[in-house]
């Protein structure tokens, strides 16, 4: 059954045993999308979407610059359903041939769901994780009435890595395993997966369903470690990306869905006409200019910088009962074993979890206990934050730990 919308192509699909068709459920194929009336015409005489014709009720305010914005964002009208300049930018941006590469979604979160929508069969069909993972999965299977598989990373040291071969026999085993998801870097390991080995599982003849890598830290990991490089090659591949992170967009809610162009159709088939707002639109496509690109790479190279000062920090820190740093460290936050006690080498969850709670409400610094997480008994997750707030925080767990 042909994917409405999709444009004809004669390119042959790779890896040969992957067929959308058979993947994306039936009902969601023969959709025919809502038409709404952005679709047609976006300019003139607009007397076609019953909007309200003299404009929005914000108030006046004393900023005429602001007045200004608001107006000539019309928000009293629907705004662009297809986003396109934007899309062309974020293509451009990530080395893709062709804004057709990419969906937008209302943060990466509407993206993991709409996946499991059009892919998954309620109370049927599952995905596969690989704890400790970003936790929206679990939440929109169970939304979706999908089970879980779980195969968790590889531990030992710190490594956070892949289990390739449980994972294929997992695969191998139930075919109803339709989506896996990869967090690299991991969140809440900040390691990278490598990519030879989504490789191996994109190529696995025995898993016929659609590999997800989420990278919402992506742009803290250094030169060619996305997998948007294997885009072009694989149809079974789908990165996500977002505008949250690197380029401290995270109020606006935008992400990113990046893959050849029949599942960006079908996920553009599926989605709500209207689900990128017109502030939304605004701010992204001032953040993707060439001077917004160029502000998103400084801090980037900032944050860096600061998060290879705070680790020697907190290594030097280790006589007050920490251990070491562990993850790969490519993201924009560490994440810190607590141990039992000064001189001590276990990993302690009690004491992390104190540590945590005092900063939080006695000394007024946030960070994350993750010890309930596998593989981080004992540990606290730190977001590498501005020159002061991390000497702040250095001060006050210092204190803590005397």
């Amino acid at each position: 059954m042909p994917i409405h919308g999709l444009k004809p192509s004669s390119a042959p699909i790779y890896p040969p045993h992957f067929d959308i068709e058979a993947v994306v459920r039936p009902n969601i194929l023969s959709l025919h999308p809502y038409r709404c009336a952005r679709d047609d015409y976006q300019s003139g005489i607009l007397l076609d979407a019953n909007e309200n014709a003299l404009g929005h009720s914000i108030p006046p305010t004393a900023s005429a610059e602001e007045a200004e914005t608001f107006d000539k964002l019309s928000l009293n009208r629907y705004p662009d359903p297809m986003q396109s300049e934007i899309k062309t930018l974020f293509a451009n941006l990530r080395g893709l041939s062709s804004p057709d590469q990419v969906f937008l979604g209302v943060g990466s979160d509407e993206v993991v769901d709409l996946l499991m929508r059009v892919c998954c069969v309620p109370g049927k069909d599952k995905i596969l994780i690989c704890p400790p993972t970003y936790g929206m999965y679990s939440v929109c299977a169970q939304v979706n009435d999908l089970k879980v598989v779980k195969v968790p990373l590889e531990t030992d040291g710190g490594a956070f890595q892949l289990r390739m071969g449980e994972i294929q026999k997992a695969v191998a085993d139930d075919s109803s395993i339709k989506l896996i998801f990869f967090c690299s870097p991991g969140n809440p390991t900040g390691t990278l997966i490598p990519l030879s080995d989504i490789e191996r599982i994109l190529e696995d003849p025995n898993f016929k369903g659609i590999v997800i890598v989420d990278e919402a830290y992506i742009d803290f990991s250094g030169d060619d470690a996305s997998a948007v490089s294997l885009v072009k090659r694989y149809a079974n591949l789908c990165v996500l990306q977002t505008l949250s992170k690197a380029f401290g967009l995270a109020a606006i809610r935008l992400g990113f869905a990046l893959a050849q162009p029949p599942l960006i159709q079908v996920l553009t088939n599926t989605k709500a006409p209207y689900n990128i707002s017109s502030l939304t639109a605004s701010l992204a496509l001032r953040a993707l200019s060439p001077e917004g690109l160029v502000l998103m790479h400084e801090k980037v190279k900032t944050l860096l910088s600061s998060r290879a000062a705070l680790l020697s920090a907190l290594a030097d820190m280790k006589p007050l009962g920490l251990g070491d740093v562990i993850g790969g460290n490519h993201a924009n936050f560490v994440v810190l074993p607590i141990l039992d006690k000064k001189g001590g080498t276990r990993p302690d969850n009690g004491r992390a979890l104190q540590v945590y709670k005092r900063l939080a409400e006695e000394r007024g610094v946030v960070i994350r206990y993750r010890g309930t997480e596998v593989g981080c008994e004992g540990c606290v997750r730190i977001t590498v934050g501005a020159e002061e707030e991390n000497r702040v925080l250095l001060e006050r767990l210092a204190e803590l730990l005397k």
